[in-house]
């Protein structure tokens, strides 16, 4: 019996209360273990489609990278790690159901943020001493020349296209966590890990082979980058990219999914809230 989409957010709702009433120390780890399995696909996405622009063409390079980077994804949801872009969506849908306060979201967004930057960056210095460069020297493996690029891509042209690239980012931003929430309404929805990977898997592969900007990742693919000798200072990083980047992944993520939905379905979801122990039930089953 498939579960109706009320009840998805309904399950969303409660995702996000549990969410919130975690302590810091929670926080803090799960949201590094997410930074780092963000930056895993991150760097598998790289790596995968370095080169395939002159053998294949952008557009196939651009799915290829796709294709393997929803792995972070799927690894946080199934593993119950804790992701900022998706809390701003499944912790604001617990507060639009009466079940936690706006208080209680600002925390939790940012002991995540700050965990998901650790962890990131963490994985950035594996990198760097990794398949980035040849066997620790300072000469850099093809895999870290792409690597380097990516992260002056993700900066450089934003910072030179002056106003006009803050709102790009920031559109990019919010493109982005539009799909990575519908992601997770899609794993919400399915009643076993097979199918939780595949209607995680797709929505993330969009917004990858879109071009679109995800702020986490860029916690990664960034500093690796400047590791690695970008010519990206932080405040460019901060400014040009992960600023507006965040901003819009917060409003793809709040406005276009969590309060979309808590709107389309506010009358259903009482009901939705009484049927919660068939559903249970079913996906225990």
């Amino acid at each position: 019996m498939p579960i109706k989409p009320a009840e998805i957010v309904a399950l969303a709702g409660d995702a996000g209360k549990y969410k919130a009433d975690l302590g810091v120390p929670n926080f803090l780890v799960r949201g590094f273990m997410g930074g780092m399995f963000i930056a895993m696909g991150a760097t598998l996405a790289a790596v995968c489609s370095t080169g395939l622009e002159t053998s294949l063409g952008p557009g196939m390079k651009a799915l290829i990278a796709g294709a393997v980077f929803p792995v972070g994804l799927v690894a946080i949801v199934i593993t119950g790690m804790s992701l900022f872009t998706s809390d701003t969506m499944l912790i604001p849908v617990a507060v639009f159901q009466g079940k936690t306060t706006w208080k209680k979201v600002g925390r939790a967004w940012l002991w995540v943020y700050a965990g998901n930057f650790a962890g990131a960056l963490f994985w950035a210095y594996l990198m760097f001493w990794g398949p980035f460069r040849k066997y620790g020297t300072a000469e850099l493996s093809v895999f870290g020349q792409s690597a380097l690029v990516i992260a002056q891509s993700k900066v450089l042209p934003y910072a030179a296209a002056g106003f006009a690239g803050l709102v790009s980012a920031f559109a990019k931003g919010i493109a982005c966590n539009l799909l990575v929430n519908l992601a997770i309404l899609l794993g919400l929805s399915a009643e076993n890990t097979t199918g939780k990977v595949l209607g995680i898997w797709f929505p993330i592969m969009a917004f990858v082979a879109c071009g679109f900007e995800h702020s986490v990742a860029n916690m990664y693919t960034v500093p690796a980058g400047m590791m690695l000798g970008a010519g990206v200072t932080w405040g460019q990083f901060l400014i040009w990219n992960l600023l507006p980047v965040t901003l819009g992944n917060i409003v793809g993520g709040m406005v276009f999914v969590g309060a979309a939905y808590s709107f389309c379905f506010k009358r259903e979801l009482s009901a939705a809230s009484q049927n919660r122990p068939a559903l249970v039930e079913r996906k225990a089953a």
